[in-house]
């Protein structure tokens, strides 16, 4: 199996008696997920969709997936969010962090609208000049202003530059029946694809929002919808001792009762940056609620070390680590030189991922040794199907950690505050007596 689970790290930290104590909890918190019987059960669709994902779509994204690959050279993809983390962070997990940079018959990806930088969207309106380009939107609503914004600019790049036939180039993903791009895509003719009603954004990778985008990149949809049906089978049953997911959840718990209220992500390969990112809002919007939850971070081993490692080692005692090790050897060796000039003959025919290996364990050791208690997770490959079974896995984590927090793991509704200002600041109607509150505290700023 590709992906290991282990808490062999927390020896000194946690006692079997401790996490036995938590076993009724967090069986509890599990029989919540799977009867529908918690607060947010309406958003339980990621849940089964291993199982009872459309399959017809599935199709058609494959389908509208070549018609892309076949026409352009640029795929832009327009979300925010859960509309953007994703498949982002899919695309490197599988194909590196350098996929644009690599010879490929796929067109380059590239994700606008996830903030609101003149700057970004001029750099990829240049990188898009002389080339042909499809864009995708994701936004259920059609109305999030940072994806708006950037929809409004790509759309009128591609009717400037193709007419009328600029709508076979625009893929639109958002509601099934409501939402302002809904009825674009029914009078323009843009093919569309639907976000679950049943489905939150941080949540909806492995469902229409995410696969368009990844099935674009070239990674095969299936393999990774198989790899969240193993992680769903693997993980029903309701037992601490033998469901990781319960494990995670319940360890996660203990650690924030016991003082270390920050967790940080911690990975040993690059191309899960963005898995990283996506595994932040995951927790942070699920937890971070009626002044709740552990504070989501991440890290970059070895680049990382050499920055905020200080402090990891030596600062203020309230993280736990969760450690990502890829562990994929390759054969690339280092070589010996004759002046050893470097001094590192004494790694010859050593692989690098033997050193980074090394470059884990030692780290693990210093930083339980520095009172960071060390989960560990290790993947051996960084398929298409690992990505899905690492995404369900921490899915299912989270629901059963978020009831065992006692709070609802599936709204955010502390994301609509700087939206309710940002309206009133920026003069959309219905916000008027909000700006006007919001005029006068920012004038005694001054």
């Amino acid at each position: 199996m590709a992906f290991t689970f282990t808490d062999k790290y927390l020896k000194e930290f946690v006692t079997d008696f401790s996490l036995a104590a938590m076993t009724d909890e967090a069986k509890r918190a599990f029989d919540t997920v799977y009867s529908g019987s918690g607060a947010g059960a309406d958003f339980l669709g990621w849940l089964r969709l291993p199982y009872d994902y459309d399959k017809e779509e599935v199709e058609r994204i494959k389908k509208a997936a070549k018609k892309i690959q076949d026409t352009c050279d640029v795929f832009v993809v327009i979300g925010i969010g859960g509309s953007y983390l994703g498949a982002r962070a899919a695309i490197e997990f599988v194909k590196g962090q350098s996929y644009n940079n690599k010879k490929k018959t796929t067109p380059d990806v590239y994700f606008v609208g996830n903030d609101i930088s003149s700057s970004h969207l001029r750099d990829v309106l240049e990188i898009c000049e002389g080339k042909d380009v499809c864009i995708n939107v994701i936004s259920k609503s059609g109305t999030t202003t940072e994806p708006a914004i950037a929809f409004r600019i790509f759309r009128d790049l591609l009717v400037k530059k193709y007419g009328s036939a600029a709508n076979e180039r625009i893929f639109v993903t958002t509601d099934k029946v409501k939402g302002a791009l809904r009825p674009q895509s029914e009078t323009l003719g843009y093919e569309s694809f639907v976000v679950p009603d049943d489905i939150g954004g941080r949540y909806s990778v492995l469902s229409a929002v995410g696969l368009l985008p990844i099935a674009v990149a070239g990674i095969d949809v299936d393999e990774m919808l198989a790899g969240a049906k193993a992680a769903a089978d693997k993980y029903s049953d309701g037992d601490i001792f033998s469901n990781d997911c319960m494990k995670y959840a319940a360890l996660r718990n203990y650690f924030l009762r016991h003082g270390k209220s920050v967790e940080i992500l911690a990975v040993n390969d690059p191309a899960l940056t963005m898995t990283c990112e996506w595994w932040k809002q995951l927790f942070g919007e699920s937890e971070g609620k009626d002044g709740k939850g552990l504070y989501p971070a991440s890290a970059v081993y070895s680049t990382d070390l050499h920055s905020i490692g200080q402090f990891i080692q030596q600062g203020t005692r309230v993280m736990f680590e969760t450690v990502i090790n890829v562990n994929t050897e390759d054969g690339f060796a280092i070589e010996a030189e004759a002046d050893n000039a470097d001094g590192l003959n004494f790694l010859a025919g050593k692989t690098v991922n033997y050193v980074n290996q090394q470059a884990f364990l030692g780290t693990v050791l210093a930083h339980t040794d520095g009172n960071v208690p060390n989960i560990s997770i290790e993947l051996t490959s960084r398929t298409a199907f690992d990505f899905g079974y690492l995404v369900y896995f921490f899915e299912l984590s989270c629901a059963i950690s978020g009831y065992m927090l006692g709070i609802n793991p599936f709204d955010q509704p502390g994301v609509e505050a700087y939206k309710k200002n940002m309206f009133a600041l920026l003069g959309k109607p219905g916000y008027e007596e909000n700006a006007k509150v919001l005029a006068g505290r920012i004038a005694n700023i001054k």
